[in-house]
Parts: structure tokens; sequence; C-alpha cells
């Protein structure tokens, strides 16, 4: 019971933490370029581009440290649902650390790029 309460929050917290940083790094990578009065502004499109690259690297690279999979995305996780890569009990356990991680991430870049508006 206990190991199965452990992967259960070990899947939340994966894709949780895997996600807040995608889109921390992101999204501040959007309003670094794109906010007035931010030491990158006007850098370009790509210089978000390769900031994307680097926040999906991250995000992924985390989620997968802590034994997850990495999915970052509800689209992804339902398609391995689809294919039987993810068992249907688990899939709003995914789903529900990926939206509290991209609510938390989003707040966060609000939050630092706030004296920018």
């Amino acid at each position: 019971m206990i190991t199965l309460k452990l992967k259960l929050m070990q899947i939340f917290l994966s894709e949780f933490i895997g996600t807040a940083l995608m889109i921390l790094f992101g999204g501040g990578v959007v309003a670094n370029v794109l906010l007035e009065k931010s030491k990158g502004q006007n850098a370009g499109w790509l210089v978000i581009n390769f900031g994307w690259a680097m926040a999906v690297f991250i995000g992924v690279y985390s989620s997968l440290h802590f034994n997850g999979q990495g999915h970052l995305n509800p689209a992804v996780t339902l398609a391995f649902a689809l294919i039987d890569k993810v068992q249907i009990p688990d899939l709003s356990l995914y789903i529900t650390g990926q939206f509290c991680g991209a609510m938390s991430g989003a707040t966060l870049v609000w939050l630092l790029y706030r004296p920018h508006f």
C-alpha cells in the first residue's frame, strides 16, 4: 500500500516539477524578450525559440530524474493512455500534476516580471 502511494505521489510530483520548470523558463524567456524595461527586450524570435527548446529540455530531463515519464502535456499523456503506455486510473494524476505545475510556473513568471509591466 505504501509503495502504491509513493508511486502515485512520484507521478504527480514529477509531472508537476517538470511542467512548472518548462513554463517558468519558457514563459520567462518570452517575457524577457517582449516586456519593456527588461534587458532582453527586442532580442527576437530566435532567442524565444532557443529559450523554449531549453525549457522543454529542462522540464523533460527534470521529470525523468524523478522517475516520471516526462509528458508535460495532457495531449501527450492522453496519447500514451490510448496506446496503453499509461494506465487509465493514473491518467487523472498525470493531468492534475501538469495543470498544477503549469499554473505554478505561470504564476512565478508573472511575479518575477511584474515590475516590467
